[in-house]
């Protein structure tokens, strides 16, 4: 690849041809504000469209000013990113954006993530030398999952891009022409009548808040009061190497036993881990694959606990409905359980035992919303926060993780084997579904490091694999993260139905671990590998690693279900997917 070279504020640098002057001023670490840019997305994907053009900067010998994020440098160009011509220019579009912005900051679900908040700060903005008309679009809360206030919309076109180049929904798109244009749905139609999954990598991709979560947490402290009600929680694997991070704990550390500790203080009655509902998703679904596999119909079987995905191939694949795992998803798994099994132990109705998930995902709030998952007109899940809420409220009640003692989960709902752990990383259902399975084929456990399926880990998009699970027994099976990662694996379903025998699919790209409720990366993508790595050590520390061996599982099926995919299990445990 050729070489470039520029002068940039009076120092010469040499980057590769392509580059843009933002990547060469970087290479000489000088900043360069930006907003509409964002040099990860997901996916690989970048967001330049130089639309804000917060970034320009002064080149001699060309009349306009020149966005730094999508003009590619030029042999011996001189650029200046200080000059008063640029920085003029920049207030002023600036001032523009918040001359049509609410100014509601301290009510904004943003607040302190707001990225056009901080350039006002850095640049010492106390006033706006603009009035006039302001743009006013009615608040779309249809989804229960998220929210869109278009008053807030800066034509950034991050969620844009987020939605149609990474994970290939095709829900957003921009939408009016001058003044009035936003980025909104076709026909700015309400987002649950959409083909949205409310996989939420759009609010994470939003620098305002334009799109945010719709909250319940106001809900959960009303029931948390109500001394008629007994509230439990449940928290999802990913969220124990997130929520740390946001009480000054290095990023990826697992705080699982603080984390207890921190929801007893917020006065939960009882504190419990999905990860124990994952071990018995892995004795369903396990079960569900070791028949399929033997009996060659219905292959390959995909996974099914994440809602975006589902929601996905409702809307996209319904040609393929047939094959997902019958499967409720670790959170509904234990609503289901919680108000049947645990609320008959405890001697409390269904509708006076509230459950709370603490889920790193967005689309978990559309999932508990869904009609199935309301038997008799009573919701299995009844709020869910997300990682971002969560460290909210522990704020607001004056708790601060760093402080905690470690605590353990209660019983019956709280045990949980290593393999639970690793379902909040792309490939970590899989692993934990290969574990159990092959146990269920030959009658006897995995040892040492054959445990560790290594071949379905990593933060790669799309993992193909061949894992002998049996003597003369070998699974084809993929693993992909990120929806338009999930198109092409179900192109090659579609095209070679044999191509595999099993498929995990997560909606956000890296899994859980990158959901769109969890504490923002701000482009960090090493933030990721930490909290992979996390998990892991969280299940290599585990004594039990098997979903099968969970003690309290197997008391659940002895005393309750019977047996994996008995009658009882399916009426409580499975489910059915419809197109969309």
């Amino acid at each position: 690849m050729n070489n470039v070279n520029l002068t940039i504020n009076d120092k010469p640098v040499t980057v590769p041809a392509g580059s843009t002057i933002l990547d060469a001023a970087k290479k000489l670490n000088i900043n360069i504000p930006t907003l509409c840019y964002c040099e990860k997305l997901g996916c690989g994907v970048s967001n330049n469209p130089a639309s804000c053009r917060i970034c320009v900067v002064e080149v001699e010998k060309r009349r306009n000013l020149a966005p730094a994020c999508a003009t590619p440098v030029m042999e011996g160009m001189v650029v200046h990113t200080n000059s008063l011509r640029a920085l003029n220019a920049r207030r002023t579009v600036l001032e523009l954006m918040l001359s049509d912005h609410p100014q509601k900051c301290l009510f904004c679900a943003k607040n302190q993530d707001c990225e056009l908040r901080k350039l006002a700060a850095e640049f010492g903005i106390q006033e706006i030398s603009f009035s006039g008309a302001k743009n006013r679009f009615e608040i779309d809360n249809s989804s229960e999952a998220i929210m869109r206030d278009l008053s807030k919309c800066i034509m950034c076109r991050r969620c844009e891009t987020v939605c149609n180049k990474v994970q290939t929904v095709g829900t957003l798109t921009g939408y009016g022409r001058g003044f009035s244009a936003k980025v909104g749905t076709a026909s700015m139609i309400p987002l649950a009548e959409t083909s949205c999954t409310f996989c939420g990598q759009c609010v994470n991709a939003c620098p305002v808040g334009a799109i945010t979560g719709i909250s319940y947490v106001k809900k959960v402290w009303a029931a948390i009061n109500d001394p008629s009600k007994t509230v439990v929680v449940q928290t999802a694997p990913a969220v124990r190497v997130a929520v740390g991070q946001e009480f000054g704990f290095e990023p990826g550390t697992p705080v699982t036993g603080k984390l207890v500790s921190g929801l007893r203080a917020l006065g939960f009655d009882k504190v419990f881990d999905t990860n124990f509902s994952a071990d018995l998703t892995i004795m369903e679904e396990g079960t569900e694959l070791v028949e399929r596999v033997k009996s060659g119909k219905d292959l390959p079987i995909l996974t099914s606990c994440c809602p975006g995905w589902i929601n996905f191939i409702e809307h996209n694949y319904p040609d393929l409905l047939h094959i997902p795992s019958s499967c409720k998803s670790p959170q509904q798994m234990f609503g289901a359980i919680a108000k049947s099994y645990y609320a008959e132990k405890i001697g409390v109705k269904p509708e006076d035992l509230i459950v709370v998930s603490v889920m790193p995902c967005q689309a978990k709030k559309y999932e508990a919303a869904r009609p199935e998952f309301a038997p008799n007109g009573v919701r299995d899940v009844d709020y869910v926060v997300t990682t971002r809420e969560l460290c909210r409220m522990f704020r607001e009640a004056g708790v601060n993780l760093a402080n905690m003692d470690d605590d353990v989960y209660d019983s019956p709902l709280g045990e949980s084997s290593g393999a639970g752990d690793i379902f909040g990383v792309t490939g970590g259902v899989l692993e934990a579904a290969l574990r159990s399975a092959y146990f269920m084929l030959n009658g006897k456990n995995l040892e040492g490091d054959a445990i560790n399926f290594r071949a379905v880990r990593g933060l790669d998009g799309i993992k193909e694999a061949k894992i002998e699970v049996a003597p003369g027994v070998a699974l084809k099976v993929a693993v992909c993260s990120g929806l338009g990662n999930a198109r092409k694996v179900l192109d090659m379903v579609r095209e070679d139905p044999n191509r595999f025998q099993a498929v995990e699919i997560m909606a956000c790209p890296g899994g859980c671990i990158n959901g769109g409720g969890q504490p923002f990366l701000h482009g960090d993508a090493a933030l990721l590998e930490k909290r992979m790595k996390g998990l892991y050590s969280e299940d290599e520390r585990k004594t039990i690693r098997f979903s099968h061996e969970n003690s309290e599982i197997q008391a659940l099926y002895k005393e309750y279900l019977g047996h994996p995919g008995s009658e009882k299990a399916h009426h409580l445990l499975h489910t059915k997917y419809h197109e969309k």
